[in-house]
């Protein structure tokens, strides 16, 4: 059960290893593009390419989606990057039903634990699989497996580390339910819990009266998507990648420093931050020697 590209290196996994997929669940074909055509995940447009059976259900409680599910004879059901599950659906499998989420759990619980763990600066994060209960990403563990996260790292190259380390980390769930021999760890609270909620809008306005590195971290950690964002002149540019540079100044907390050619700095509370890639709205992403070019600041 799965929707985006993170979910499709995990049924890819499964499949490649000679795992039985008796069915694969996914959301139903979405608008998108300039001329709103329908298209379908990426999940299903690899399940279509192995020849799988693809269920589509608007509603996971109808009955007709239940019996269709339960004639599958499922002995496990593995969710990534899915939606909630009701209980009728998640207690049916005689193994259980496992979910592998992208933070190491208990810490980010939520929708977007990829990007928090790089907003908040996390010199590491990890993926864990764990058995679906009512309330959400709270079931027992059964393995972890950590990721460090570079100076560097964008919440995209998170992503793909992620995807990759976690694909192998539900091939190895599924083996060890097979075989009954494996682990079931209560989620223990510790003293500071840190949530992941949906990324909203307000979440990626910069506000450069914060610090450099609470900043850097915030471009890296909406980077690619659904990407920070600042005014210049009045006009939105999304900004994708920055560079700190460490020293002080006597100007005012967000102004524009330019040499017009090479470099393009703003002021933040203690420092400044280096732009090295941006886009425009309605323009491409551009890097900020070729946006220099043919940009003149009022």
């Amino acid at each position: 059960m799965g929707t985006p590209d993170f979910a499709v290196a995990s049924l890819q996994t499964l499949v490649e290893n000679g795992c039985e997929v008796v069915g694969v669940i996914t959301a139903t074909d979405k608008p998108a593009g300039r001329g709103n055509k329908l298209r379908a995940s990426a999940v299903k447009e690899y399940a279509l390419s192995q020849g799988l059976t693809v269920l589509q259900p608007p509603n996971l409680k109808s009955k007709k989606f239940l019996k269709t599910l339960e004639a599958l004879k499922a002995d496990i059901q593995v969710v990534v990057a899915f939606r909630m599950l009701p209980a009728v659906v998640f207690d049916m499998p005689p193994m259980g039903t496992f979910n592998l989420h992208a933070s190491l759990l208990p810490q980010y619980r939520g929708a977007a634990p990829i990007n928090w763990a790089v907003i908040n600066g996390e010199k590491e994060s990890g993926v864990t699989t764990f058995f679906i209960e009512q309330q959400i990403d709270t079931g027992k563990i059964i393995f972890q497996e950590k990721v460090p996260i570079g100076e560097e790292m964008s919440a995209g190259d998170l992503h793909d580390e992620l995807m990759k380390i976690g694909a192998g980390l539900v091939l190895k769930t599924v083996k060890a339910l097979e075989s009954g021999d494996y682990p079931q760890i209560d989620q223990v609270l510790a003293e500071e819990m840190k949530d992941a909620p949906k990324i909203y809008k307000e979440t990626c306005a910069i506000d450069w009266e914060k610090t450099t590195e609470e900043v850097y971290n915030q471009i890296r950690g909406l980077s690619p998507y659904p990407a920070a964002f600042t005014f210049i002149n009045e006009e939105r540019f999304k900004i994708f990648k920055t560079e700190k540079v460490e020293h002080h100044h006597n100007v005012a907390v967000g102004s524009f420093i330019t040499d017009h050619k090479t470099f393009l700095n703003v002021a933040t509370k203690d420092g400044f931050l280096s732009i090295k890639e941006l886009q425009m709205a309605g323009k491409r992403k551009m890097l900020i020697e070729d946006f220099l070019k043919g940009y003149r600041f009022a």
